[in-house]
């Protein structure tokens, strides 16, 4: 049997891990949803530096989805870094935040975002938007090769 997929959700407000957690179960997804508090933290985990270096303990991710407000790095800054990484430039990155500007939208997409969703409030939609993320982008979608 395989291992499930991992993704990498990058998230400072513990409310927000908490419910997209439940939200996958709900959906009945068999992700590896492992978390990133802050912008630094997805740096290290994606580096595997700071005690992430095990592949085997910290897979690298399949999927990121990615809030844009965050203390220490923001999560544009995250998107630049990402895709400056050679090794880490075709990972599909999808930003998951509240934030509806303009500004947000054009500059993660300038950046290289793959996809730009707005944080549902009901945690209904909330399962429908995680199942149909999955569905997309780790079902349907043709992944590149590492």
């Amino acid at each position: 049997m395989s291992q499930p997929l991992t993704v990498l959700h990058v998230e400072d407000d513990p409310n927000d891990v908490l419910l997209l957690q439940r939200a996958c179960r709900k959906a009945a997804l068999t992700l590896n949803v492992v978390s990133a508090s802050d912008g630094d933290k997805a740096v290290a985990y994606l580096s595997g530096a700071d005690g992430f270096s095990s592949r085997e303990k910290f897979p690298m991710p399949h999927l990121i989805l990615l809030d844009l407000k965050m203390p220490r790095k923001s999560g544009l800054e995250v998107l630049s870094w990402i895709r400056g990484q050679p090794e880490l430039k075709r990972i599909v990155v999808c930003v998951f935040t509240s934030s509806r500007h303009d500004e947000d939208i054009n500059s993660a997409y300038e950046l290289g975002a793959n996809s730009y969703l707005v944080k549902p409030v009901g945690f209904d939609e909330l399962v429908e938007m995680i199942r149909a993320v999955n569905n997309y982008w780790l079902t349907l979608n043709e992944m590149p090769s590492v």
